[in-house]
């Protein structure tokens, strides 16, 4: 059995082409919403994020042969947990990860941490326009919504407890943008137009994730992006495309290792 943690669209389609080249897939996401997207291909799912030690269990109770991390970029502690408990149960490990893009502009600015962004935004009069998720939200929160210069627009999924997140941080309605991408340049252009944005925030996530798109709409209306780059992690093996990974799984199967 292969343990695919799915955390990213592209995740899905490797997860099928997997399932078409023979393998047995057991996939690991976050939420129901995503898990009902996987039952439509008789995919087993399981749902919720799991520790350490609970991620030890599941491989044992389960008999993960291989894991293969399609989880998103800056999904650390999923990654960094799959790494540990594949070498503790010396199965395979393998990682999937889309290209990585840092286009060069003098508009743009790449930092290391979701606080070095917070900073860079803090020096701003007017819009900041956030597209970093609800995860570290409130840290953008406590930073700039004190500020009376800094009108902050945070753009995210349309869920229940994103919304309860907002309200508990006392950001104001109008100042919530609640849509389910993938989105256009022409929609993010029309966006931070509305909005009459100053910089957008946005991560590394690379083209699956509308990364250009977002960039190429900011640049186009002068705006000044801040990129927060990947966490470093040792993966080990990587992949950028499908074939060599699924080449690779076939090389494990071929040796009695996986099933």
């Amino acid at each position: 059995m292969i343990l695919l943690f799915a955390g990213t669209g592209d995740a899905r389609e490797l997860g099928l082409k997997l399932k078409d080249e023979g393998f047995s897939v057991l996939v690991s996401v976050v939420t129901d919403s995503a898990a009902e997207e996987w039952r439509k291909y008789d995919i087993p799912v399981h749902i919720g994020r799991l520790s350490n030690q609970e991620m030890g269990e599941f491989f044992q109770e389960h008999q993960i042969a291989a894991v293969v991390d399609a989880s998103h970029p800056f999904a650390e502690e999923v990654s960094k947990n799959a790494v540990k408990n594949a070498r503790r149960f010396q199965i395979p490990y393998l990682r999937y990860e889309r290209k990585s893009l840092r286009p060069q502009h003098p508009l743009i600015h790449y930092v290391n941490s979701y606080e070095e962004a917070a900073e860079m935004a803090a020096e701003v009069i007017g819009t900041v326009f956030l597209t970093t998720g609800s995860k570290t939200l409130p840290l953008f929160a406590e930073r700039l919504l004190p500020l009376p210069g800094i009108r902050m627009v945070i753009r995210l999924l349309p869920r229940k407890d994103n919304l309860e997140l907002c309200e508990q941080l006392k950001i104001p309605q109008k100042n919530i943008v609640a849509v389910q991408g993938p989105f256009s340049k022409e929609f993010n252009r029309e966006l931070f137009s509305l909005f009459e944005t100053k910089m957008m925030i946005t991560k590394e996530s690379g083209d699956a994730g509308s990364f250009t798109e977002k960039v190429s709409a900011a640049l186009e209306l002068g705006i000044k992006v801040v990129v927060i780059k990947r966490p470093q992690i040792e993966y080990g093996n990587v992949h950028e495309t499908f074939p060599p990974l699924i080449q690779h799984l076939h090389a494990l199967a071929g040796k009695g290792e996986i099933l």
